[in-house]
């Protein structure tokens, strides 16, 4: 119990400390725009659908982040999708996410890696459910890295996350699917 609470002591010192080396100043706001690719994985037990279902996301979407400090932020996250199916490739429907949660950042010079935790909703056209338009709960957890081109602009490469959605399904009610992105971000206000 003792070496526990030492080492939870330890990293609390150590998050609190000031580093030694020079790191990025964080800007107040930074917005982001870019490309999504969501890979939802659908187990069904609804009359009229395949028992099990794979479908393609292409969409795009965009983020606003205030931080609240050098490492840590606020994320707000909308991002549209067209699902098609992965067997014959027709267009299955449409789908908004709206997230929002903590983002932790570790600055660094140029580069800016993070993790963050989001949570929302996610809004169904008629092809990805059977009865109609309809909001589910849906939450992510992941990271990324952003590279620094500019004093004000970032190339985000890749943003990979877990991305759970709670669409009515018949067994489980719960898609465990993948998102992937990648875009621009611009670093407004200091």
């Amino acid at each position: 119990m003792r070496s526990l609470f030492a080492a939870l002591l330890s990293l609390a010192f150590a998050v609190a400390a000031q580093p030694m080396e020079a790191q990025e100043q964080a800007s107040r706001f930074e917005a982001y725009g870019g490309y999504y690719y969501v890979r939802a994985n659908i187990n069904a037990s609804v009359q009229g659908t395949p028992s099990s279902s794979n479908f393609n996301g292409n969409g795009g979407g965009g983020q606003l982040e205030y931080n609240l400090n050098h490492w840590l932020g606020v994320v707000g996250d909308l991002a549209g999708y067209a699902f098609t199916n992965t067997t014959n490739g027709a267009l299955a429907g449409g789908a908004f996410s709206y997230l929002f949660g903590p983002r932790v950042n570790f600055r660094c010079r140029k580069v800016t890696p993070f993790a963050q935790a989001l949570f929302g909703g996610f809004a169904t056209t008629d092809g990805i459910v059977q009865s109609g338009d309809q909001n589910h709960f849906a939450m992510s957890t992941g990271g990324g890295i952003d590279f620094r081109v500019s004093a004000h602009v970032s190339i985000r490469p890749l943003q990979a996350e877990y991305f759970m959605t709670k669409i009515p399904d018949g067994l489980s009610n719960r898609q465990n699917n993948f998102r992937f992105g990648s875009g621009v971000v611009l670093r407004l206000g200091k």
